[in-house]
């Protein structure tokens, strides 16, 4: 699939500026990018998640507790 985006002169500089910076073509740094973003939303919406779960149950147990059950 190929797709166009708009932009201005600056944003355009920028850009290119960024991939031959990092050896890449303008392509993979925007895909990169819209990768890293849609990683990074999906781990806060996890941690997120656990955070509320702990909410309603806060016991813990120690990193050692733990290996132990898991048979470490």
């Amino acid at each position: 699939m190929s797709f166009s985006i708009r932009l201005n002169a600056e944003e355009e500089k920028l850009f290119k500026s960024y991939a031959n910076f990092h050896g890449i073509s303008l392509s993979e740094a925007m895909k990169t990018a819209l990768l890293e973003k849609i990683e990074e939303e999906y781990d806060i919406a996890i941690a997120q998640q656990a955070y509320e779960e702990y909410l309603k149950d806060p016991e813990t147990i120690s990193h050692e507790n733990f290996m132990k059950e898991l048979g470490l």
